[in-house]
């Protein structure tokens, strides 16, 4: 099998995307997550059962998006470098 089109850039609204996200500190997303599961527990506290449980679901969300910044700040949209991730990007060769 192989791959013509080597073609694997982004299109303009994930490099606009990525462009803004980068500029947000990765403990933002940390501290949205940790005040989520504070914040469900005081609705868990105050017997608001659907509240507590629709805002402790926000948590992992809030750590998905950390995560996708984080990889944003590294690699970047079609960033050609040589960081340790760069190589596990896209296999190389003939499958």
């Amino acid at each position: 099998m192989s791959f013509e089109n080597n073609d694997h850039s982004e299109g303009k609204t994930a490099k606009a995307i990525e462009k803004q996200t980068a500029k947000i500190p990765s403990d933002v997303f940390l501290w949205a997550a940790l005040g989520s599961m504070a914040v469900s527990a005081g609705l868990k506290i105050a017997n608001q059962k659907h509240s507590a449980l629709f805002v402790g679901q926000w948590a992992a969300p809030f750590l998905l998006l950390g995560i996708y910044n984080k990889l944003v700040k590294l690699e970047g949209s079609d960033q050609e470098d040589n960081h340790p991730i760069s190589g596990y990007a896209e296999p190389e060769g003939e499958f």
